[in-house]
Formats: C-alpha cells, sequence, structure tokens
C-alpha cells in the first residue's frame, strides 16, 4: 500500500464529518457538547450475561427483538470506526478489491487520526483484535503495518460484524465491502435493518462499495466454470449479451437499493471502482463526507 506524501497532505485538509451532535469532552478537534455526571445516561450496548438487568430497554427490545442495556456518561474522544471486508471475493479483479479497500480504510482512518480522534479499524473476520489508536497521525504507521497483514479469505458476515462492535458513544461507522453478500442479495430489508441498528447505536453510517471493474463491466464470453472465491463452488454458465445485460441489470438494481436504504435513513452511500484514480476517488467521489 503507497500513498504518497502529496496525497497525505490533500488528506490533512479533509475531516471526517459526524452525523450524531456529539457527548464527548473536548478531547479532539470537535465542537463537542459536555453532558455532565458520570451517572447521566450516554448509549446502548447488547447485552451481555452479568450485566445489571435494571439497565435493559425493553423499548429496543421490541424493536430490534435483541436484549441491550443503557450506559452511562463518561468522557470520551470521537470515534471513528472503520469495518473492513476481508472475504476471499475481496481478492478479485485484475486490481483487486482488497487493496482498494485497504487503501480506503487507509485513507478514512488517517482522516480521523489527524484530527485527534480516536480510530478503531475491525477486520470483519477478526472482530476480538481491531487496531485502536488516537493521539493523532503518529499512529499511522501501525496502521500502515497493520493493514498490510490483514489476510483476505474466508468468508465475512457483515450483519454479524456490525453487531459484534461494541458501542463507543456517537460517531461515524464506515462499512468497506462489495456487500455481495447472499442476506443482503436475498433480502431486500437486511440493508435498511443494519442502517437502522448504527443509527440506533447513534452512528453516522456510511457504505463504501467496492467493485471491481470486471464486475461491473463484463466484457468475457463463451461457456465458463466460474468459482466462487468464498466456498469454491462452481456454475458452468454460458455468457451472451443477453445474459450479460440480465446480470448488469441485477447489479445495477442491488446497487440502486443499497443507495435507497443509506438514504432512507441518512446514512452515505459511494460506490469505490478500482477503474477509478485513487485520488479523484477521495476528493471528489466522496466528497460528501467531509466537513469542508
Amino acid at each position: 500500500m503507497v500513498l504518497s506524501g502529496e496525497f497525505f497532505d490533500t488528506l490533512s485538509r479533509l475531516r471526517l464529518a459526524m452525523g450524531h451532535k456529539s457527548s464527548m469532552n473536548l478531547v479532539g478537534n470537535r465542537k463537542s457538547v459536555q453532558k455532565g455526571s458520570s451517572t447521566e445516561f450516554s448509549d446502548f450496548r447488547e447485552y451481555m450475561p452479568g450485566d445489571d438487568i435494571r439497565r435493559i430497554d425493553w423499548n429496543a427490545y421490541g424493536r430490534l427483538d435483541r436484549l441491550y442495556v443503557k450506559e452511562y456518561m463518561e468522557e470520551k474522544e470521537a470515534v471513528v470506526s472503520v469495518l473492513l471486508d476481508t472475504s476471499a471475493s475481496m481478492n478479485y479483479g485484475a486490481k483487486k478489491k482488497s487493496e482498494l479497500a485497504c487503501m480506503l480504510a487507509a485513507a478514512m482512518a488517517y482522516m480521523g487520526l489527524n484530527n485527534m480522534d480516536r480510530v478503531i479499524v475491525y477486520d470483519m473476520q477478526r472482530m476480538q483484535a481491531p487496531f485502536v489508536a488516537g493521539g493523532g497521525k503518529k499512529a499511522f504507521p501501525r496502521l500502515a503495518d497493520w493493514l498490510d497483514k490483514c489476510s483476505f479469505e474466508g468468508q465475512a458476515d457483515i450483519a454479524k460484524a456490525i453487531r459484534q462492535m461494541p458501542a463507543k458513544g456517537s460517531g461515524v461507522t464506515i462499512i468497506i465491502s462489495d456487500f455481495l453478500q447472499e442476506e443482503l442479495l436475498a433480502d431486500a430489508k437486511e440493508a435498511e435493518q443494519l442502517l437502522r441498528f448504527l443509527d440506533y447505536r447513534k452512528q453516522k453510517a456510511v457504505f463504501l462499495q467496492v467493485l471491481a471493474g470486471e464486475e461491473l463491466h463484463v466484457d468475457m464470453t463463451g461457456t465458463r466454470n466460474l468459482i466462487d472465491m468464498e466456498d469454491k463452488s462452481t456454475l458452468r454458465l454460458t455468457l451472451d449479451a443477453a445474459s450479460i445485460r440480465v446480470y448488469e441489470k441485477a447489479l445495477g438494481d442491488f446497487i440502486s437499493h443499497l443507495k435507497r436504504q443509506c438514504a432512507k435513513v441518512g446514512a452515505t452511500y459511494a460506490l469505490c471502482s478500482t477503474e477509478k484514480d485513487f485520488g479523484k476517488l477521495i476528493v471528489e467521489d466522496l466528497r460528501m463526507l467531509y466537513d469542508i
């Protein structure tokens, strides 16, 4: 992963927008609102055995069919959370989706660190061992090393990963994935449920959908044996102009669906193609993410 000094200068002028009013003390460079004593209600997290049952939010249980407990105020930095899809399918493409995904994660994290926010980067398949840093961009080399060591293999479960994230107060949560997961493709309500869960957690949700140029524009024809990169299942398929049109329409419909679901809850969606120049992608295509 190679980013130029000039590009870092560009990133240093950008600041990620936080969708929910911060309840943190003035630790980073954000304007924030101090809410008082440590006994004042702050946020929710998923119930764990041993928690005080008096803190269970039964209204949340009625809406989400899961148990959550109330947390109380403590002084925190603003939190930028990045969830990175490390499934085997991210290795697809002449320009691998995994490489673009890591560069996006690095850029988002650098902007957070540069603004003195607390940054947490999760490998979706190893949620118990995230990269956690604060205190400025001096932590970035460690992050770059952590990203270089990420292994893209097997299958990732986006919904499970999102629900395993510990509650960290209000902030921004950026999911970087191709989102080509059976649950999302088959269930039209799955994306909306995930987005509403993040909104309930007071997170500004950002979906960065990383797709390879070969996925967006199919140029191969004839009979092919297709191999699933994650479960290794095979499919023999004859590709012609008609079948390619059907595929591209289905993909376009899925992209439009994700956009609509994000818009419905005030989240942000962006398509990130491996064909796009990375500098233009960050500065132009993702400009809606920043406080300028």
